[in-house]
């Protein structure tokens, strides 16, 4: 997957196009990308404003592992590339081996491997997305902007309205100068640029947004309203505790720069997991239902749904749908094992009868009560085996009883063997007797009769 995600990301997708300004980035087979270790580290660290840094796993002997690791070695030369030609910071990429370098990721603080870090000035970031060049441009950009950005007029008031897949919050200050900015400020960059931070010192913006002087509203992701973060005003320590305390939306959107940190964020285990493409009438409809039903459970702590726009991840789709068994030309909505991918999904007719708001929460209540659970698709597959094994105890049953059947026809066959021996036998034996009888008939001639009557009666009686 990660092969074709990465010869997409590398190729130009118009090689006819005449305009150079619209070409793709090509690696130009420079390297860029420094092999961090013992000796070298601080001093190539310190070469930069801002460094990109891969912790990686030991390819080791095996070829496919060697071949993946060439092309995560490729996507990040040419994220080098791109960022060698950014002018406000100087920023380089490397690498560590977590067989050859541990000690390395031990004193820059790396504890995972397999994971992509941002060190700045004086923070460090994990990227939790795909290993993708252009997915990790984007982030970086984000990375460099400001963790706060600021709301002067109503066409920023309308961008930062527009904002909905993301947590944002935003509050209304003085001025720069002012001490619970600085705190604000200094929240923000605890979770820049995972959460979005914006402020406002307009006294019209701050009317229409219906915000306080040093009061901070935080938006969950679809939620139009706001909700108030009490005890204003409020210290840094508080603003982080509250954000923390809120930070796993009700609806939350699955993206390319975000989806192993979402995956990683279950519930007991589980997700509930929405597909549903927007651009698509049914699958914007099913959106709209999703929204509802997380602005009516909003208060409901355990209700977190994990939406799929279909076409952020057209690579996906296949394993997806073979995975789950799903069809993903409609909207779909299910119970996900965040372990072995077991799945349960809601019968919606193929996407042509969409589930009411109410059906829907029902669905969801049964779901988060464990009434609907993916383990219960374990459980179909041990039946089917003891089917399996009931069936193989019939027919080894049946082989019995025709085995019983065939000695007992052997049985009777033989009895009827003995009996025609027998038969033969008597038969032989009135024989013998019919000829001494004649024999004694001859001898007796001079008998009358009457005697040779009495005699031949009483020979038909020994016939008997």
């Amino acid at each position: 997957l990660l092969s074709l995600l990465l010869s997409m990301s590398l190729s130009d997708p118009a090689p006819h196009s005449s305009a150079e300004s619209l070409d793709f980035p090509e690696y130009d087979g420079k390297d860029r990308v420094h092999d961090l270790n013992a000796k070298n580290y601080k001093s190539v660290m310190k070469k930069y404003d801002v460094m990109v840094v891969y912790y990686h796993d030991h390819p080791g002997s095996s070829r496919v592992a060697q071949k993946q690791f060439e092309i995560e070695e490729l996507a990040l030369e040419l994220v080098a590339q791109v960022l060698d030609e950014f002018d406000d910071e100087d920023i380089g990429v490397g690498l560590i081996d977590a067989k050859h370098d541990k000690a390395v990721a031990k004193k820059l603080g790396l504890d995972e491997s397999d994971s992509i870090f941002i060190f700045t000035e004086d923070e460090v970031i994990e990227y939790d997305g795909e290993l993708a060049a252009d997915t990790i441009v984007e982030f970086i950009y984000d990375v460099l902007e400001d963790p706060v950005e600021i709301i002067d007029n109503s066409k920023e008031l309308k961008g930062f309205e527009n904002i909905e897949e993301d947590i944002k919050l935003v509050g209304y200050f003085k001025s720069h100068k002012s001490e619970h900015f600085e705190a604000f400020a200094d929240a923000a960059e605890e979770f820049h640029p995972h959460i979005k931070f914006f402020a406002t010192f307009n006294p019209k913006v701050a009317k229409a947004l219906e915000l306080k002087l040093n009061e901070v509203d935080f938006y969950e992701p679809f939620m139009d309203d706001p909700v108030v973060i009490p005890g204003k005003p409020y210290s840094e320590d508080e603003l982080v505790k509250f954000i923390e305390d809120n930070d796993r939306p009700t609806l939350r959107k699955l993206q390319p720069h975000n989806m192993y940190e979402i995956w990683d964020d279950d519930v007991d285990g589980e997700h509930i997991i929405a597909f549903a493409e927007e651009a698509d009438p049914d699958g914007f409809e099913f959106l709209e239902i999703l929204k509802q039903v997380a602005e009516d459970n909003t208060d409901n702590p355990d209700l977190s749904i994990v939406w799929i726009d279909p076409d952020d991840f057209p690579l996906l789709l296949p394993h997806w749908e073979k995975t789950f068994g799903i069809d993903l030309s409609s909207p779909q909505i299910g119970v996900v094992d965040a372990d072995d991918a077991d799945s349960v999904w809601m019968d919606m007719d193929d996407g042509e009868d969409l589930p009411s708001v109410d059906e829907l929460e029902d669905w969801i209540e049964d779901a988060l009560s464990g009434e609907i659970d993916p383990d219960d698709d374990d459980d179909d597959d041990d039946d089917d085996d003891d089917d399996d094994d009931d069936d193989d105890d019939d027919d080894d049953d049946d082989d019995d009883d025709d085995d019983d059947d065939d000695d007992d026809d052997d049985d009777d066959d033989d009895d009827d063997d003995d009996d025609d021996d027998d038969d033969d036998d008597d038969d032989d034996d009135d024989d013998d007797d019919d000829d001494d009888d004649d024999d004694d008939d001859d001898d007796d001639d001079d008998d009358d009769d009457d005697d040779d009557d009495d005699d031949d009666d009483d020979d038909d009686d020994d016939d008997y």
